[in-house]
């Protein structure tokens, strides 16, 4: 019993010694979380560095810009400008949150915002249902599946701007091919861009003949990382089509069709080509979508109204902002580690 008391005694006293020179020595306190990420992982932070930087000077000096602007009575006939040799000085002023408020309490920003989200909704329900339809039959072996899977592909490899403008033709009220088919079938022509009804159709129409490869694709890749054993045992279980469907394949696809459908609805909300160049908000303002009423607040109306164009622009931003956050709060409250 005594030899264990000094050998503890001994050490406590080593313990001291060793605590006193590491005082005595000035040794530095551990170092913080980041100087070890910056000194382990150096070669990482210099690699990345540019990017961040280039990011920062095209995307955060813009928004910063946009957020001011939005903040001013900005337009054609106040912002510095250069007539000739003259350079005429900015003389717009600060007006605090009249544009927001002037925005969201009149009729044309809320009807344009109902259509966008008509437009939007419809767009990525339709898409995911057709790409999750045409994932699930070329999961399966089928002849020729290849050749099918590089035919859903091709509208997602030519250039979206193309493949509006071919649509346009095709939509021709005289000469257009759909109605030079509905013409042979004694069927009279549909004015497809000249009415506001069938204007709409039209832009869905291209919007998800555009969509469903990106979401074909996606969800092909889901379909083929579910485990073959789920299904399986669901059939010896006695499950019927249907209950695999939904008890084995949805639960499967839900990290990917989480993901699809948010980028989607991003994608879709601020679609610019499609309209633009399809009806350019036509007829009327039927078919206006809020990022193409933006812009022609900017380059469109005489004088060019800046600060209301970049109001429309931070609305829209924190209306994506806020779905994405409802959208992952939603899915955590469903168990989603997303």
């Amino acid at each position: 019993m005594a030899v264990h008391t000094s050998q503890s005694v001994a050490k406590a006293a080593g313990d001291d010694v060793a605590r006193g020179r590491s005082r005595g020595t000035g040794k530095s306190a551990p170092p913080s979380k980041l100087r070890r990420a910056l000194s382990v992982h150096w070669y990482a932070w210099t690699m990345v560095a540019p990017v961040v930087l280039v990011i920062g000077v095209i995307i955060g000096y813009p928004l910063v810009r946009g957020i001011w602007l939005s903040l001013t009575d900005a337009d054609e006939r106040n912002v510095a400008r250069s007539i000739g040799v003259n350079k005429m000085p900015a003389t717009y002023e600060f007006v605090g949150l009249d544009n927001y408020a002037d925005a969201l309490t009149g009729n044309q920003f809320l009807g344009t915002l109902g259509w966008t989200l008509v437009w939007t909704v419809s767009c990525v329900t339709i898409t995911f249902c057709l790409g999750m339809a045409l994932a699930n039959i070329l999961n399966r072996r089928i002849a020729g599946r290849s050749a099918y899977r590089m035919a859903l592909i091709l509208p997602w490899a030519i250039p979206g701007f193309v493949s509006v403008f071919a649509w346009r033709f095709l939509y021709n009220e005289n000469n257009g091919l759909l109605n030079k088919i509905l013409g042979g079938a004694g069927i009279d022509g549909i004015p497809w861009l000249n009415d506001p009804a069938w204007a709409k159709f039209s832009v869905i129409a291209v919007n998800v003949w555009l969509g469903v490869p990106f979401m074909m694709v996606a969800l092909l890749g889901g379909l083929q990382s579910i485990p073959s054993e789920q299904y399986e045992a669901a059939e010896m279980d006695g499950a019927t089509a249907w209950q695999r469907f939904r008890h084995v394949t949805l639960p499967g696809l839900r990290p990917v069709s989480t993901t699809v459908v948010l980028l989607s609805t991003i994608w879709t909300f601020n679609m610019f080509p499609v309209i633009f160049l399809l009806t350019r908000g036509g007829p009327g303002e039927a078919t206006q979508i809020l990022v193409t009423q933006a812009y022609k607040f900017s380059f469109e109306i005489s004088p060019r109204d800046f600060a209301q164009s970049s109001t429309w622009g931070v609305l829209i931003l924190v209306l994506l902002m806020l779905f994405a956050m409802v959208y992952r709060r939603v899915l955590r409250t469903q168990g989603d580690n997303w």
